[in-house]
């Protein structure tokens, strides 16, 4: 079994979903007591989001890959950076080890792929649904195309991110305004919905709605596996 690498801490509570996810899946296919082997950095992320207000994000990836290159000191075949935002810095990451970088947008595509889908709304920050380091990497690499919803619920869901979920609360209400967003990306031509936002799957499951929905949480978490167990 490889050794996972994990950047976590943006949040510690999408962190906690990576790691149940990542080990519910080794058990899953191993059985047992079998777990994974995780070599994980938790970033506090009160920086890292004023970082992101302020537009410092050459500061913001001096952290990242730093703290990419302890988890490769510590032992870890490959590396996940646990959050869709901060792939924006995925680059600089990336060239500061020299272990593979899994992308997450790219264990997305995987799965739109295996499902035969070629058009896909995307929630999360309004950095990832506003700038291309996701839409553009499915586009580029994968010839997958993106909707995002308009301005007022770009607005929405980026505030429900850092007011709510990013704080662990989760609000029935907060979950009807989603849900009426992901119908709407439905009715413009979205086959499916990515949650583009590692606390999004917090909020919305598929029980919600019938419009199929990709947490790159569990794909991301997935994909590790895969990778470990190769």
């Amino acid at each position: 079994m490889k050794t996972i690498g994990l950047l976590g801490g943006m949040t510690w509570h999408s962190t906690v979903s990576y790691f149940r996810a990542i080990n519910e899946e080794t058990a899953t296919r191993l059985g047992g007591l079998h777990s994974a082997k995780v070599v994980l950095y938790s970033v506090e992320f009160a920086e890292m989001e004023r970082f992101q207000k302020e537009g410092r994000w050459d500061e913001a990836g001096e952290v990242l890959a730093g703290a990419a290159r302890a988890v490769e000191a510590a032992g870890a075949d490959f590396l996940l950076i646990g959050t869709n935002t901060m792939h924006k810095v995925a680059p600089r990451v990336e060239a500061a080890i020299s272990i593979p970088l899994v992308h997450i947008a790219d264990a997305a595509a995987e799965e739109l792929k295996t499902r035969g889908l070629n058009k896909a709304g995307l929630l999360g920050t309004r950095f990832t649904m506003e700038e291309d380091f996701f839409s553009g990497r499915l586009k580029k690499r994968h010839g997958l195309d993106t909707l995002v919803p308009g301005p007022e619920d770009r607005t929405l869901v980026h505030r429900v991110i850092y007011e709510e979920l990013g704080l662990g609360v989760v609000r029935d209400e907060s979950r009807t305004a989603y849900l009426d967003v992901i119908g709407r990306l439905r009715d413009r031509g979205a086959q499916a919905v990515i949650l583009g936002c590692t606390e999004i799957a917090l909020l919305v499951r598929q029980e919600h709605t019938d419009v199929p929905l990709l947490d790159t949480t569990t794909l991301h978490a997935r994909k590790a596996v895969d990778l470990a167990l190769a």
